[in-house]
């Protein structure tokens, strides 16, 4: 006995017009039709539309999923969901790793009411790490300086502030990538964005201060993390691109 459009639908949730849609590029087609000619899906057919949810779900394409449903058997597909799963898992907790460390430095001065916090960091909360924050940098200038600076800061405030400092690590990133070294004139102009971003929101940036961020970016694995999370090997481009910096500016 096989089910109809409706029912799949309302067994899976996927609309109707998704089904449809599905029958018309070729990837899920019902195995048959009733007598008045409506689409009859099968339990293989549902087995298959799992698997297109499941790859739609790792943000697949539909023509790449057609292509990975083409090969293989079904202990095969099963086997690949599991590895891909493992892969989401370890990039979440690597994410979720980043983002934990991300805020640990720059988590001083966190005036938000809760609902503000929840829609900016979900789950964690800044407010936890302060402890830690002031014990290591409490006495500097720098420190007192973001305190003071970051106390004042609605939610729009830190949305651009993390904006801008999600912007200039992506770029760093992109020319990581494209293969540029870190003495590159381009590659010191965001390293320059990089520090000026640190100064507008934070406190005065000097290039000797730059070059000790750069220093513990390296250094301390969890800051480390945070820029491997964006980009593998992005903590040592950045280090040296802040120190290539550093010189050409005081040069």
């Amino acid at each position: 006995m096989g089910y109809t459009v409706g029912q799949v639908a309302r067994l899976t949730g996927v609309t109707v017009r998704t089904l449809h849609h599905y029958d018309e590029v070729g990837l899920l087609v019902p195995s048959g039709r009733t007598s008045a000619g409506y689409r009859s899906y099968s339990d293989a057919d549902l087995d298959r539309l799992r698997r297109v949810l499941f790859y739609r779900e790792l943000d697949l394409g539909l023509d790449d999923i057609a292509a990975v449903l083409a090969e293989g058997s079904a202990r095969a597909h099963l086997e690949r969901q599991h590895e891909l799963l493992l892969e989401r898992i370890d990039r979440l907790q690597r994410i979720a790793a980043a983002v934990r460390e991300e805020m640990e430095a720059v988590s001083m001065g966190i005036n938000l009411t809760q609902e503000e916090k929840f829609a900016l960091f979900g789950d964690f909360d800044p407010d936890d790490h302060a402890p830690e924050v002031e014990r290591r940098w409490g006495g500097s200038d720098a420190y007192r300086q973001s305190r003071e600076r970051m106390a004042g800061y609605g939610e729009q405030d830190w949305r651009r502030f993390l904006g801008e400092q999600s912007a200039v690590h992506e770029r760093l990133a992109e020319a990581l990538r494209s293969g540029a070294a870190p003495d590159e004139e381009a590659v010191l102009d965001l390293a320059e964005e990089h520090r000026q971003v640190i100064t507008r929101w934070c406190y005065d940036c000097t290039y000797e201060i730059h070059r000790g961020l750069g220093e513990m970016y390296v250094a301390d694995e969890r800051f480390t993390a945070t820029y491997e999370a964006i980009e593998p090997g992005l903590a040592e481009f950045v280090r040296a691109a802040i120190v290539a910096n550093a010189d050409h500016r005081r040069g």
